[in-house]
């Protein structure tokens, strides 16, 4: 929405560009004329909040059904990581509760085959935020119907989950003894009513992804204000770029450097020995 929005023009062109701004213009406005109760980013932000700060829960995971976005989950990685992840509150004390859950995620795609297991079984909660759209833009044969039928399978699969008594009864259809069932029926059993938010969207376009990126941006902006937390600023990244400075110097030559904790200074020596 800055200068920065140069390069995006560029690449997509200026009317995808404005069509891009013209989707986050109506979530600008959806976010600050909605009633609370139906607006879409406070219902997110307080939705996120809830998990975060009455269930303990550490890590949110964006879970986008469609190709187009494998990234999106990457860019709010960093949109709500290095935004409310702080300690100190706007009035310089240190806060006395959770902020800035970790973010993450892969196309459903590729984590239906990686860590869903541990989202339907494991011991930790992780809210989801499922994505979809409703027309493909790659339309071949039954493909898009059969992602999305994954789709609202997963969701409801994590709001019900699968019970002792289902798991039995579906061992007996399938012929299974009793004492098989008894062995196995532990490991078939979910617990269900893990947290998710579906949103559908008709189809993947700059003005829907306009719309998309604003209400994430606005979801962080209200946990801020929430929070109390100054959300856009990144002092956090400040130190390690500091440090860096410091060590760059240091390491144009092959003298044993001694200036460091131990630890640092045995990686430093360590590798300018394997750079020769």
């Amino acid at each position: 929405w800055s200068a920065i929005g140069l390069s995006i023009a560029l690449t997509i062109g200026y009317q995808n560009f404005e069509d891009l701004l013209k989707g986050a213009g109506a979530a600008d406005e959806h976010f600050r004329d909605a009633d609370l109760e139906k607006n879409i980013p406070v219902l997110m932000a307080l939705i996120s909040l809830w998990y975060i700060n009455f269930f303990g829960t550490q890590s949110e995971a964006i879970l986008p059904y469609d190709q187009y976005l494998h990234r999106f989950a990457a860019y709010f990685q960093q949109g709500n990581m290095e935004s409310n992840g702080k300690r100190a509150d706007r009035n310089g004390e240190e806060v006395e509760y959770a902020t800035g859950p970790v973010i993450w995620g892969e196309p459903g795609t590729n984590g239906q085959h990686a860590f869903y297991q541990l989202i339907h079984q494991g011991t930790v909660i992780i809210p989801c935020d499922f994505i979809a759209p409703a027309q493909s833009h790659n339309p071949i044969g039954d493909h898009h119907p059969k992602l999305l039928s994954n789709f609202f399978a997963q969701t409801e699969a994590l709001m019900n989950g699968k019970t002792e008594e289902e798991v039995e009864t579906e061992f007996l259809k399938g012929g299974k003894s009793p004492e098989e069932i008894a062995r196995l029926a532990p490991f078939k059993i979910f617990p269900g009513n893990r947290p998710t938010n579906s949103i559908l969207l008709k189809k993947i376009t700059p003005v829907s992804l306009g719309s998309l990126v604003a209400f994430y941006e606005h979801k962080i902006f209200v946990q801020g204000v929430i929070w109390n937390i100054y959300s856009f600023d990144q002092w956090g990244v400040e130190l390690g770029k500091q440090l860096a400075n410091k060590i760059l110097p240091e390491l144009q030559n092959n003298e044993n450097v001694s200036s460091h904790d131990s630890s640092t200074n045995g990686l430093i020596n360590a590798y300018k020995s394997m750079r020769q």
